[in-house]
């Protein structure tokens, strides 16, 4: 099933996600769901799926969290993975064939999509709704496919400087490419939601109730080392923003790699390279 989302509120990163950039994270599904696995426990724990729920998983990616919660919820339960990247729904579906109590995919705009089925005990969001044209009305949205008590709980990536995989590589690369062009810091992209109590408020004016902001620390986990972390930074993050930006070379992108494992080197050990990481924790509750 596919809605059609070309001329939608959200066409940018629906180009985004599908061709282009996004398809590093389809190249690359299994090594970032390992980077960010103990971003899904955290989640996971904190939302708490309950057996026989009806659970909603927004931007869910390659289908790493709805299938873990659908092994929460059991067979009496229901989870639908929901993204707009098109190529990332059908790997999810790949990687759920075959699994007990497998989960449905769905490429649509969590904006504007409109559900005629049951509403949903719990929405989820492992990094994925911090790109909405327009929070509030994507928050609202959410809001109307819950039921009354439903949960919302989402995880978003606090202030860049609390983020090597963010503050440190845009300092790498705009040291050996130059400065990035301002912007604003609210506007769709990964560290949009950095502010904590403006997004309660933005949850706040959308209808939910009980809105709660926690930071939490944690870490990125590769498990091969600097060396692997570093050469996802080529593909994934600020370098390749700036790298376009800027029209960086192959050598400035193989140098920056090399920078990157440097310092990642700080953070490993014999099982592997822990980048520290610092995220917000948001949850809500339908009235």
């Amino acid at each position: 099933m596919t809605d059609s989302m070309t001329d939608g509120p959200n066409a940018g990163q629906e180009a985004f996600w599908s061709t282009g950039p996004g398809q590093h994270w389809v190249r690359l599904h299994h090594e970032l769901d390992q980077l960010h696995a103990r971003l899904t426990d955290i989640i996971l724990d904190a939302a708490d799926p309950r057996p026989g729920e009806r659970v909603i998983d927004i931007g869910c990616g390659a289908g790493a969290v709805a299938i873990a919660a659908g092994q929460r919820v059991g067979r009496d339960g229901h989870v639908l993975g929901l993204d707009i990247s098109a190529p990332l729904v059908e790997v999810g579906r790949s990687r759920s064939e075959g699994v007990t109590c497998a989960p449905d995919f769905l490429v649509a705009d969590a904006q504007t999509w409109a559900h005629e089925g049951a509403p949903f005990d719990l929405c989820v969001s492992r990094m994925g709704l911090m790109f909405f044209a327009d929070p509030v009305a994507g928050f609202a949205n959410l809001h109307r496919h819950l039921r009354p008590g439903g949960r919302l709980v989402f995880a978003a990536w606090a202030a860049a400087a609390h983020n090597p995989w963010f503050g440190l590589a845009k300092r790498v690369a705009e040291a050996r490419l130059g400065p990035s062009e301002p912007g604003d810091p609210h506007a769709p992209g990964p560290t949009a939601f950095a502010d904590g109590p403006r997004v309660r408020q933005l949850l706040t004016t959308a209808g939910f109730k009980d809105p709660r902001a926690e930071e939490i620390d944690t870490t990125l986990e590769m498990p091969g080392g600097s060396a692997e972390a570093a050469e996802l930074t080529q593909y994934i993050g600020p370098i390749p923003a700036q790298l376009r930006a800027k029209g960086g070379t192959e050598a400035d992108r193989a140098a920056l790699v090399e920078q990157m494992r440097a310092a990642f080197a700080a953070y490993d050990d014999a099982q592997g390279c822990h980048i520290p990481a610092r995220i917000n924790l948001f949850s809500a509750t339908r009235p």
